[in-house]
C-alpha cells in the first residue's frame, strides 16, 4: 500500500455542501494513474466497477444505449463480455464472473414479473465488492448494503408493507431484519448508526432526506480514514466524496423529489436503487 501524500495534499478540500466543482472523479482518476502502485489500482477497480455492471445492463436491454464513462473496460470488452458470457465461455480470468453469469442468464429472466434488471446486477455487484481484500474498502460496501437494506426496511414498515418482500441478500443484518419485529429491528446495539438512519426516515423532505444519507456515508468515510488521510483508503475516501457531488450536481430540487418517490414506488430489495442514485 502506497501513501500518497503529494497526490493529498494536493487536491481540493471538498463538502458535501459545496456548489462548485472542486474536480471530476474522471480527473482524479486521471492524476492517480501515474501515482498509484499496481496493488492499489487494484483495489480502485471495485469503484469503477459498478460503471461496468451499470453499462452491461444497458447493452443488454439495449445494444444501442449510452454508455457511462469511467468503467474498468471497453466498449469493446463488454461485447466480448456479452458474447462470451451467450457462447458458455466465462472468460473468468478477464471479467468478474457474476458479470458474465448476469449476462448470460439474462435472455432468461428478463421477462420475469419480479426480475429488476438494475437491481439484479446491484446485489451481484455488492457481494462481489463485499469480498475487496481491503478491508476499509470491503466494510464501506457492507455498510452501504445494510443501510439501504436497513432504510428499505423502515419505510417498508412505515408503509405498513411486509419487510421480508422488500430485503434481498443475505448476511447478518438481512437474518436479523427478516426476523425481528422490533422497531430498531434490534440493531442498534451492535450497530451504532441504526439511532441516526431511524431519523432520517423520518425526515418529511424527500431533498433533505437525501442529503442526510449522504452525510450520514460523508461522515462515514471521514472517520475511518481521520488517521490514515494519505493511504489508499484516503484514495477511495475521496474518489466516494467526489461521486456524491457529481450526483447531486445533477439533482435539482425537483428531480430530487421526484427521485425519492420512484424509491417508494419501486422498492423491490437492498439493491432497488433508482439510477440517479448510482449514476456518477
Amino acid at each position: 500500500m502506497g501513501n500518497y501524500y503529494c497526490l493529498m495534499a494536493g487536491v481540493p478540500d471538498i463538502s458535501l455542501n459545496d456548489t462548485k466543482k472542486a474536480m471530476t472523479v474522471a480527473e482524479l482518476r486521471e492524476e492517480c494513474e501515474s501515482v498509484l502502485s499496481d496493488s492499489d489500482k487494484k483495489l480502485l477497480f471495485y469503484f469503477f466497477l459498478k460503471y461496468d455492471c451499470q453499462n452491461i445492463v444497458r447493452l443488454l436491454k439495449n445494444p444501442d444505449a449510452t454508455l457511462l464513462p469511467n468503467g474498468n473496460y471497453t466498449a469493446e470488452q463488454y461485447q466480448d463480455l456479452i458474447t462470451s458470457a451467450r457462447e458458455m465461455n466465462f472468460n473468468v480470468h478477464r471479467y468478474p464472473s457474476f458479470m458474465s453469469i448476469y449476462a448470460r442468464e439474462f435472455a432468461y429472466n428478463k421477462d420475469k414479473a419480479d426480475f429488476f434488471p438494475e437491481d439484479a446486477m446491484m446485489l451481484e455487484y455488492y457481494k462481489y465488492a463485499m469480498d475487496c481484500p481491503n478491508k476499509m474498502i470491503a466494510d464501506w460496501y457492507e455498510f452501504n448494503f445494510n443501510v439501504t437494506n436497513i432504510l428499505t426496511a423502515m419505510i417498508a414498515r412505515k408503509n405498513g408493507w411486509n419487510v421480508g418482500d422488500y430485503i434481498q441478500g443475505d448476511n447478518e443484518v438481512t437474518e436479523i431484519i427478516r426476523t425481528n419485529n422490533t422497531k430498531d429491528f434490534s440493531l442498534s446495539a451492535e450497530y451504532d448508526y441504526v439511532a441516526d438512519l431511524m431519523k432520517v426516515v423520518d425526515e418529511t423532505d424527500p431533498v433533505m432526506k437525501e442529503k442526510k444519507i449522504d452525510a450520514f456515508k460523508w461522515a462515514w468515510l471521514d472517520e475511518r480514514t481521520f488517521f490514515d488521510i494519505f493511504s489508499i483508503e484516503a484514495v477511495f475516501a475521496y474518489f466516494s466524496k467526489l461521486e456524491m457531488l457529481e450526483r447531486w450536481e445533477h439533482l435539482d430540487v425537483e428531480e430530487g423529489k421526484e427521485t425519492f418517490k420512484q424509491i417508494i414506488e419501486n422498492l423491490r430489495g437492498e439493491a432497488k436503487v433508482p439510477e440517479e442514485f448510482v449514476r456518477k
